[in-house]
């Protein structure tokens, strides 16, 4: 029951509610649970790897654009180092706190693993993603994290980002991959940067042709 509790629902009385609606409590909040990162609260990479492959197909029918962002912790090992691991996870509850003031309702945020963090964006025009995910390095920047009384650090992140080829179906590893390139671009561009692959020089892999008149993967909605 101590397990349940941790997904933050309330579950009801059981004696008042009966068993069934009891039950289906216990159910939604192991969903929940199942689904979240325990330390930040976020999504977890299981969860955001079922919210991409729903946003592929998405962009795949209606040709909208999608944008997918990596964010990575600059020198965290060093946090830990000089602070401590409980300090680094301080910090990285922060980080996700000032992600979490960067999204709309319609994107998803997840802990993608260690220290990286990854978004979804629909409906992001390229116009406007160099510009999201300047907001989004500034509001990390400029977060103070106390880790303990009257101390405070500051961290920045990398941010690597890809757009999703329209009316094609990919694959969510390929489209984390695009992102991951420009992540790996922006470290070495010296970090606490932001680096996206523009659509007009996207290439289609052989793979997502491959894909490109395959099966959904909603088949129920075809």
């Amino acid at each position: 029951m101590q397990l349940l509790q941790q997904s933050g629902r309330e579950l009801p009385d059981r004696r008042a509610v009966g068993p069934v609606v009891w039950m289906q409590a216990v159910i939604d909040a192991l969903c929940e649970l199942s689904s979240r990162d325990p330390l930040t609260g976020l999504s977890n990479r299981r969860q955001f790897e079922l919210a991409l492959a729903s946003e592929i197909d998405r962009v795949a029918r209606a040709g909208e654009p999608a944008l997918v962002l990596m964010i990575d912790v600059d020198h965290f090992k060093t946090v830990n180092d000089t602070h401590g691991h409980s300090a680094g996870d301080l910090v990285l509850k922060g980080v996700a706190q000032a992600l979490q003031e960067c999204i709309r309702p319609m994107d998803t945020l997840a802990r993608f693993g260690g220290e990286e963090f990854a978004m979804i964006l629909p409906n992001c025009p390229p116009s406007f993603g160099l510009t999201v995910a300047e907001r989004v390095r500034n509001k990390v920047q400029n977060r103070a994290v106390a880790i303990s009384a009257g101390q405070q650090v500051h961290v920045t992140v990398s941010i690597g980002g890809a757009f999703a080829p329209q009316w094609v179906r990919s694959s969510a590893p390929l489209w984390i991959e695009r992102a991951d390139q420009q992540l790996y671009r922006a470290k070495a561009e010296g970090r606490n940067c932001a680096c996206l692959e523009q659509p007009t020089v996207s290439l289609v892999s052989a793979e997502e042709k491959g894909l490109l008149f395959g099966t959904s993967q909603f088949p129920e909605f075809e």
